[in-house]
Formats: C-alpha cells, structure tokens, sequence
C-alpha cells in the first residue's frame, strides 16, 4: 500500500513502547508534511541524540558526558548519599524523583518491568545486571558505596509486583534493608503520572518489604 521507504519507517515507529501500526503511520505523514527545515532540525536531533548522549556505566541513567566520564553527574557526585540505591523502572520516573529534592542517593534504571505471566531472557538479565552493580559497584566505576537500603520505586502494577516480588528475593543473600514507596501511590498507579508532592509523601512514607 505505501512506498517501501514510507513503510519501512512505519515499521520502525511501531517499534516504540505503546505506538501500533496506525499512530507509527500517523507519525510519518506528519513528518512529510513538515518543511525542509524543520525536518533538517529533527534529523540534527536524532543525530545528536546518538552523537552525543552517553548511558551512565552504573545507574544506566542517560546523559551528557563533558569529556570521557562515564558516571552520570548524580553517580559521580560525592555529595551523594552511597549507603542509598533506589530501583526505578525508567529514566522518566528517576527525573520525577529527582524533582522533588527528598532523595540524596543513587539510582538504577532497570528499563522494564517482568510480567508474571511470562520471563523473557531479557527481563532476567536485566535483573542480573543489577545485582551484579550492588555485588560489585567498583567494577562500574563507583567508589565508596557503602549499601545499606535498597528502595524499590516502582510503580503498584501487576507487573510492579512481580518485578518487586523477584527483586526481593534476588536481593536477600545480600542481607540489605529492603523499603517500598509508601502512602500516596494508590494500587495500580504509575509513578510517571505521579505529581511530585505525591511522590515526597511516598518517598518519606517507604516502607520495608
């Protein structure tokens, strides 16, 4: 139906978390209706993006490296408190913890949630990812981690649930004080369409699992 250049990019949009078929095709034509300049700007952007934008070696946090760092400026600043290691599903949910200004730890990025219904080889790696960070944080490059509490920020899902239940089992041998986000975040609810303030009252009000 639609040129091979047409639908290949279709193809590629649809690969985005919660874009189908028809909002990916959406996403083209709007792209073909844009002048020149403005399509110069989104593919700059892309380039970009790729050129310039590093992933942090410890918190898999993405970011702008000045020079060759490859800690992120929250795992590289020493101001931090490193007795802290708070677990978040996306790099959105650690931006909206960050702006609240209640937490002084460090964070890691799982980038995903387990199903319960079915264990990808994805979704266990990277569980072991992060257990390979708590078990040896010198060999991603932070030094002075002292853990003492884990906080499992992650959203009350089904999914949440499981990927709390599994992480919590993994991290037993480690002997770690192990706290959920508290009061404020209703069963079911996302943390990336929590405000602030609802996130605070959670962060203070976390509890051991």
């Amino acid at each position: 139906m639609y040129s091979p250049v047409v639908q290949k990019l279709i193809d590629i949009f649809s690969r985005f978390p919660g874009v189908g078929p028809r909002t990916a095709s959406r996403f083209v034509f709007y792209l073909l209706r844009k002048s020149s300049p403005e399509m110069d700007e989104f593919l700059d952007s892309i380039i970009s993006l790729r050129k310039f934008v590093k992933i942090c070696i410890f918190c898999r946090n993405p970011f702008e490296p000045k020079s060759k760092e490859t800690l992120c400026p929250i795992c590289s600043d020493a101001r931090r408190d490193r007795t802290l290691l708070c677990v978040v599903e996306k790099e959105t949910d650690l931006a909206l913890l960050e702006k609240t200004k209640k937490y002084k730890g460090l964070y890691f990025v799982l980038g995903g949630l387990l199903s319960p219904l079915r264990k990808k080889e994805t979704e266990r790696l990277m569980i072991e990812s992060f257990l390979k960070r708590v078990k040896s944080p010198e060999q991603f490059g932070l030094m002075g981690f002292d853990l003492k509490e884990v906080i499992v920020a992650i959203s009350y899902t089904t999914e949440g649930e499981a990927t709390t239940l599994y992480l919590e089992r993994a991290l037993k041998p480690f002997n770690k004080k192990i706290t959920r986000l508290g009061q404020g975040l209703p069963l079911g609810a996302e943390i990336e369409y929590a405000d602030e303030e609802t996130l605070s009252s959670a962060l203070a009000g976390r509890k051991e699992v």
